[in-house]
């Protein structure tokens, strides 16, 4: 394998090059530029999506680096011999705007500002959309999982389904979003997560014989014993011969920890293992349910009150069922001291020009009320304006309000704050908090108010009157 890491200014889409080399050689490419990410639908039909990925794209853009291989193999694919030189000395010195990780967003709202020349700030797009994109996917799918398990302990278990690499990034996301563990072990290495456990069926049936399977397994981890009980018969061999070697523990002075379901209907069969268990005098121990869960149907096992206490979800947390990405994008607004916009026949898809800031406003009680996005030099914005219909509008007057972007690097200096995935996490779940509840819901969530201020609004009207005025 070729060393990537010294080459990771390669990561990116090939056109970035094309137009960078493009840039340099008409003697452009110090060009001032904003470009501004954002995306324009929540994913999974939720009423807000959590922000996350800034660490590891920060991270990943003090790597972003052009080495000897990699010029030798941009040199093959036919790139001027100066571009290439100018690229053997790159490193991003421009500055980034940037909502909190863990922060609760909406459409169409600027998350993150780039300003630079222009070739640094294009030949990032890739990357950014890549990193923040899907850890933002994720978890805002676990934060979904999260409100449908309420209290109860749920456990990243996606590794295995998981797209490569990517479920590294992915057992983080999951953690930003609510999850208490992951079980992918080099996530929990590399960012400080809890590791979570158990066993697999193949223990059991390399023994043959279930109760010494389960035996061995409590000899080895007394203090911190799951065993798994659908491998023949749940309820006429498993939950017994659990319940044999917690009795076995117990003379030990030791408890078994829980049992896990991972088959077949789980609200029958965990009633049905707690009445065992119960009757059994082990009410200490927990049930652990697995098997194609998601948001869904852990809310339907609370509604038939399943005595299930621990969830490990895979597949449909790690690869964000039933939306494969979230459709964020990277546009440019500015360039040198002139707004620009892309025009559109749908006027969702026309941008938003110049540098921009938003605004959250707050109602009496300090839940979200409105986002509002104003031209950076904005200061007191009484009324603002549906984006796309004129009619609509909103008063802000007298609410009390916060900036959600902030500057997260300088000019090449990285500003961000070093918190750790779990300080994120707890962030995400005071955010939550503050959104009012008619945006939770999983049917027909309300749709959070993001406008625009007047000026922006001008502006942008003023761009698409020009442009359409410049082809007659």
């Amino acid at each position: 394998m070729k060393n990537i890491f010294e080459n990771f200014g390669l990561y990116l889409d090939y056109y970035e090059l094309t137009m960078a080399q493009g840039y340099f050689l008409s003697n452009r490419h110090e060009l001032r530029a904003n470009f501004d990410y954002f995306f324009r639908t929540n994913p999974f039909g939720s009423g807000y999506t959590v922000f996350a990925g800034l660490a590891d794209f920060i991270e990943l853009l003090q790597m972003f680096r052009f080495g000897s291989e990699g010029i030798d193999y941009l040199h093959q694919k036919g790139f001027k011999d100066d571009f290439l030189e100018y690229l053997k000395n790159f490193s991003f010195k421009g500055t980034i705007y940037s909502a909190q990780e863990g922060e609760i967003v909406f459409p169409y709202e600027p998350l993150i500002r780039v300003e630079g020349n222009i070739v640094e700030t294009q030949i990032i797009e890739s990357m950014l959309l890549n990193i923040i994109n899907f850890e933002s996917l994720i978890a805002t799918k676990s934060r979904r999982i999260r409100f449908a398990a309420k209290d109860k302990i749920f456990s990243d278990f996606g590794l295995r389904r998981g797209q490569g690499l990517a479920a590294i990034f992915a057992s983080r996301a999951a953690v930003i979003g609510g999850a208490n563990s992951t079980s992918n072990v080099l996530a929990a290495f590399n960012y400080d997560l809890t590791p979570a456990g158990t066993q697999a069926h193949s223990w059991i049936q390399s023994f043959g014989d279930e109760l010494e399977a389960f035996r061995k397994f409590a000899e080895f981890y007394p203090d911190n014993c799951v065993l798994l009980v659908d491998t023949f018969d749940t309820l006429r061999s498993g939950i017994p011969n659990a319940i044999k070697v917690a009795k076995e523990l117990e003379q030990k002075g030791k408890r078994l920890k829980a049992i896990r379901l991972d088959s077949g209907d789980l609200a029958y069969f965990s009633k049905k293992a707690r009445r065992m268990l119960d009757d059994a005098g082990l009410t200490y121990v927990k049930i652990v349910a697995s098997n194609q869960l998601d948001e869904y149907l852990i809310k339907s096992l609370g509604e038939q009150n399943a005595p299930i206490d621990f969830f490990g979800v895979g597949t449909n947390l790690i690869t964000g069922q039933k939306d494969a990405a979230l459709d964020g994008v990277y546009k440019i607004s500015m360039i040198e001291h002139n707004p620009t916009i892309k025009l559109s026949e749908d006027i969702s898809k026309v941008t938003l020009p110049g540098k921009k800031k938003v605004y959250r406003y707050f109602n009496g009680e300090n839940k979200f009320y409105a986002d509002c996005i104003a031209l950076e030099e904005e200061d007191e914005i009484e009324m603002m304006h549906h984006p796309f219909d004129i009619y609509k509008k909103c008063n802000l007057k007298g609410l009390s309000r916060e900036e959600i972007l902030h500057k997260v690097v300088d000019e090449g200096k990285i500003l961000l704050e070093n918190r750790s995935v779990n300080q994120i996490a707890e962030y995400n779940e005071w955010r939550f908090s503050q959104l009012p509840d008619e945006h939770k819901r999983f049917e027909y969530p309300h749709i959070y108010k993001v406008g625009v201020s007047t000026k922006l609004l001008n502006l942008r009207d003023e761009l698409i009157k020009k442009n359409k005025e410049e082809k007659l």
